[in-house]
Formats: C-alpha cells, structure tokens, sequence
C-alpha cells in the first residue's frame, strides 16, 4: 500500500497513520467550521451581538495563486496602529474624575456614557481577569467584560477586600516627569558625560566596574545550567514572558529596545523594559551604534529602572539595525565597541552583557577574537548564538565554535543559543564548555520546553492543555495592554503573532523519531482530535479562528499579517 504523502526532504518523520494531503486537511477544518456554526444557528438563546460573521477560511485553492515566500515578512505594510471604535469614552469619564477633563472644549472623546454605550461592541463574557484579580477594573464600562463590574447606572465597582490584597505587580514604568525632562533634553547624565570626556582626549579609560557576576553587590546573572529565555523581538512581550517563567526559566530579559528612542523618552520603548514580579531575575537588552548614547541610556536605566543586568544587542541581524553599525554591525567596529562597553560600565551598578553571533558571513567566524577582547573591556557575561549574520536562522548552529569560545571566555561566563528544542537538545548542549543556555525560538514552539528540559522528558502535551496555555497569555495580555477594546484587539495581535511559531510544534505522539528537530518542517497532518488539527494549520485564517476562541469575534476593520513567516524553513 503507497503512503497518502511523500514526505519530502527537511520534513518531519510523522507516523504513518496521521499523514494526510493537503487538500484532505483544509477539508477536515472546515467541516469543523461548518459543524460549528451548524449548532450556532440551532441555538437560539443567545442574543444577535452585532459581530460580523467569522472569516471564510482560505482553502488550499486559494493558496497555491502565490508562491510562498520565506524568512521575515517585509512586504507586509507599515501602518498606524489601528482604531477599532469610531468614538472612544474620555479617560475623565472612564476613570469617574471628581475634577474636569483635562482636554476642555477640545477634547474630542465622548463625555455621553449612554451615547458611547450605544455604539460600544458587546461585552465577550460576564467574567473579568483584572476585576476577579485585582478587586477592580481601571477600564470601567469600556471593559469589553464590564458586566462583571459595572452597576445597572453604569458605575465602576469595586471588591475592597481584593483592592486591599493586591499589589503592583509590574515596575519599571515610565515616570511622567521624567518623560517631560527627557523629550525636552533637560535630563543630565554626569557620569556619561565624564567618561566622554576621556574618550574625547584619546585616552582609554579602564572600566570602574571591578566586580563580575560573581562578585559582591551584584546579582548573579550567571550560575550552572541556567536556563535563559532570549530576549525575543515582538514575541518576547511581558505576558510571553510570564508564560515562560511558569514553564521554568530562569532568567528573562526584555525585548531589543533602541537606545536613542528610550532617550527621547517614548512611551512605546519604554514600555519593553517593564518587569513583572515574577521575573526574579531580569535584564533589558540595549541597541545603539554610539558610546555617547549608549553610555547616557546606560546612565539613565541605571538611575530609573529596576533591572538586575543590562544586555548589549550585538547579534541583530536585520538590515534595518545593521547598516547603521547596530547589532552584528558592532562586531566589525572594535574600537566604537570597546567604548561602547567601557562607558556603559562606568555608569552602571548591576552586570553589563553582551550577546553576539559568531560573525558577521558565514564562514568567516570572529566572535572567538572578540571573546579574547571584551575580557579585557570588563564584560560580566557573553551569549553566543552559533549562527553568522549572513545564515541568520537557517542551517544549523555551530556548537562545536560555540564550545570553543567557551573555553576562550574562562572566566566569564559564556552561555549557548542556537537549536534547542528538546531535552536532548540541551543535554548535548550542556556537553560543551558551556555556562548556561539560551533558549530562543524553542520557547516560541513550545514554551513548556524549560519544564521537559529539567524534568529530562518529553511532553506529549494534550491539545485542551495547549490551548489552557494560550488561555492563560489572553489574560496576561488583558492584564497587560487592557481589557477595552483597543486592548483585547493589541492582545489578539500579538497572540497570533505567536501562533505564527506555535503551528509549528508536532505533537510527540504522532512523531515517528522522537525528539523534533528545530529546522525540520511539519507535513500535513491530522490530529489526534479537531483542536489539535487547527492548532497545526500554518494559515492565519485558522490563527484568527482560535484567537476568536478565547477573546470573541474579530472586528469589522481587522487585519492581520504576521511580522515573521511560519513557514521559514531552509
């Protein structure tokens, strides 16, 4: 008897069995759909909510008009952050103000709560996640849960018993007067200024940061088998983050952040450097060109921002950042990079980092020359992901160089990134000279990855469970970007940014060679039940579905292309 499918050079081996066609796939989701919205219409005690149907699903006919296209998604357009509701509720109102609204006659918010009620989007479900958490919902009777909260003369309520338990759980928020110095270039940094000042009469100061990781009056960053989630661009968002440490990571770092931007004091790249409480061990990443800037946001963090290191981004690969001497450009200019490492030492009182590739073309590897030399510039620890600018994600990561350079960096600590996606991954890892391990693109396929990795087992994790996981993100995100609509809208994009990398993971049960392997690409496939099937889907039409699962129907007006394709294998 013939296999239903070829399973093609750089697939996954996939039993038998769970192999099916293309067009037998799409089929099968959408006989689920047509079920789903069969009972829907059967079901007449739920009133119409003024939603606009669920997308029509793009069939595998649609698909093959385009060719597929691979790596990051350049082609997508840039445009402003969109608005979903024609009239929005003045802040004064939503927050339920004593005084008058700030904007006068010119605020062009609505001041009528009837009138916005009228026009408001139904609520999603009578529960709230910040009102059953926190005793309180600061998104009043725009909450798309406001029912959970909100008195039939539509005032904001309040659990006092719950408002008196709870605590602030985030830190690292952008103070407005600080953000009034910054934008208006009245912030000083004396100690930038100093070392700049050296730097200008040709000298080479050394570094005033004496102590390394292990030594007194700063956190250890680093110890043995330390598992560290990368600071990942776009997904590596603070609700991400908290779904990580749950699973067992150890140390967090927040997303690439632009030095220049954080010393114009905008609110956007300020809010990557928040902390939540559960990352007991935390550091930003910094991205600049310059040591005088570089050097002054060193300044600035360190002064206004509880973080227990701060990372240099050195191993940025994208266009954007490289061709103005950032990320892996920094790797080529050893000179700007010494003082850029030097100064931010002078000014800092936690660990400075730095994470870096092995070079710049691919076989051209230098990272093992500058190892020798950031020990010299006082660097506390280094992180090397075994892959050159130039191969960016594809091919596979060199953990021999990667243990070379680790016995470069004795004494610094010097931990590996590249390929993990299975506890065999790391074990082979943890072979080499290695400190600890970064884990990168792994925790995006599967963020139960830490937990199998110290529990040395393989998760055949179930689809309800996954989807409990995904649960759990909408109410990070809820928490963390807002229950209103604006809110549940910026959760859902980020959610399906994520299920851009999620469709990847192939349940262990339905491999016929256990572990995944990080580069191999999943054929199609069934599912051992509906769910598990949609969650393999690689089309965003069957994102939206399941995004649409947990925080309602999509708006009229939404649209949706993800940053990073998921269908970037080489």
């Amino acid at each position: 008897m013939e296999s239903l499918v070829e399973v093609q050079r750089g697939a996954a081996a996939i039993k038998e069995q769970f192999l099916t066609t293309k067009e037998k796939f799409h089929e099968f989701l959408a006989s689920g759909r047509l079920r789903q919205s069969t009972d829907e219409a059967d079901g007449d005690s739920e009133e119409p909510s003024g939603e606009p149907e669920q997308k029509r699903v793009r069939l595998d006919s649609d698909g093959d008009k385009k060719k597929k296209k691979r790596g990051q998604n350049k082609s997508r357009p840039h445009v402003k952050p969109q608005s979903y509701e024609d009239r929005r509720l003045c802040p004064s109102i939503v927050q339920e103000r004593d005084t008058k609204c700030f904007y006068g006659e010119k605020c062009r918010f609505l001041h009528d709560v009837s009138e916005y009620m009228s026009t408001k989007a139904a609520d999603l479900s009578d529960q709230c996640y910040l009102f059953n958490s926190f005793g309180w919902c600061q998104y009043g009777v725009t909450c798309r849960f406001a029912k959970a909260h909100t008195s039939p003369e539509l005032k904001n309520l309040r659990n006092q018993d719950l408002c008196r338990r709870s605590t602030d759980t985030v830190r690292n928020l952008l103070d407005k007067e600080l953000q009034r110095r910054l934008r208006k270039k009245q912030e000083r940094f004396p100690g930038a200024e100093a070392y700049l000042k050296t730097v200008s009469r040709g000298e080479k100061p050394a570094s005033n940061q004496e102590e390394n990781l292990s030594g007194a009056g700063h956190t250890q960053v680093s110890s043995e088998d330390k598992l560290y989630l990368a600071p990942l661009t776009t997904c590596g968002n603070l609700p991400f983050r908290r779904v990580c440490k749950r699973f067992g990571a150890d140390i967090t770092c927040g997303e690439m952040a632009m030095c220049t931007n954080l010393l114009q004091g905008q609110t956007s790249e300020w809010a990557l450097l928040k902390r939540h409480a559960s990352e007991d061990l935390f550091g930003v990443q910094l991205e600049g060109c310059f040591p005088d800037t570089m050097t002054r946001c060193a300044e600035l963090l360190n002064q206004n921002i509880d973080v227990d290191f701060v990372d240099i981004n050195s191993g940025c690969p994208i266009d954007l950042v490289y061709k103005k001497g950032g990320g892996c450009g920094l790797m080529t200019r050893t000179s700007k990079f010494e003082q850029i490492v030097k100064g931010m030492n002078s000014v800092l009182d936690v660990p400075l980092t730095v994470k870096i590739r092995t070079g710049v073309q691919q076989n051209c590897s230098i990272a093992h020359k500058l190892i020798t030399e950031m020990k010299k510039w006082g660097v506390s620890l280094i992180t090397l992901h075994g892959r050159s600018r130039e191969q960016r994600y594809t091919k596979s990561a060199d953990w021999e160089y990667i243990d070379t350079c680790s016995k470069l960096a004795t004494p610094v600590p010097l931990f590996g990134n590249g390929d993990i996606l299975s506890y065999e991954d790391a074990m082979k890892a943890r072979e080499t000279g290695v400190s600890g391990i970064m884990v990168a693109r792994g925790a995006l396929i599967k963020p139960w990855l830490f937990t199998e990795i110290k529990e040395n087992r393989h998760w055949d994790i179930s689809s309800g469970e996954r989807l409990d996981i995904l649960r759990d993100f909408t109410n990070y995100g809820l928490e963390h970007w807002g229950s209103d609509t604006q809110g549940v809208e910026k959760t859902r994009s980020f959610l399906l940014e994520w299920l851009s990398f999620l469709c990847r993971y192939i349940p262990v049960g339905l491999l016929e060679r256990v572990p995944q392997k990080i580069n191999e690409r999943p054929p199609f496939y069934m599912g051992r039940d509906y769910m598990e099937s949609l969650m393999a889907s690689q089309h965003v039409d069957d994102w939206i579905q399941i995004s649409e699962m947990l925080l309602g129907p999509v708006p009229k007006n939404f649209s949706f292309l993800p940053k990073h394709k998921a269908n970037a294998y080489k």
